[in-house]
């Protein structure tokens, strides 16, 4: 998930820089959703792990 996440943040950086905004705002916005789901699926992880 992490991955996908890092994925679309280069896919994002690398639009924004050839000029693509609509691109680059779509994929970052994916990556930031994608990076919150994992946050929650780490911390979910994690809480289950330590009982």
């Amino acid at each position: 998930m992490l991955h996908y996440a890092l994925v679309f943040l280069v896919i994002a950086i690398i639009a924004a820089v050839l000029g693509f905004g609509g691109i680059a705002g779509t994929a970052a916005w994916i990556a930031q959703v994608l990076f919150v789901i994992f946050l929650i699926l780490s911390v979910v992880a994690f809480l289950r792990r330590s009982r």
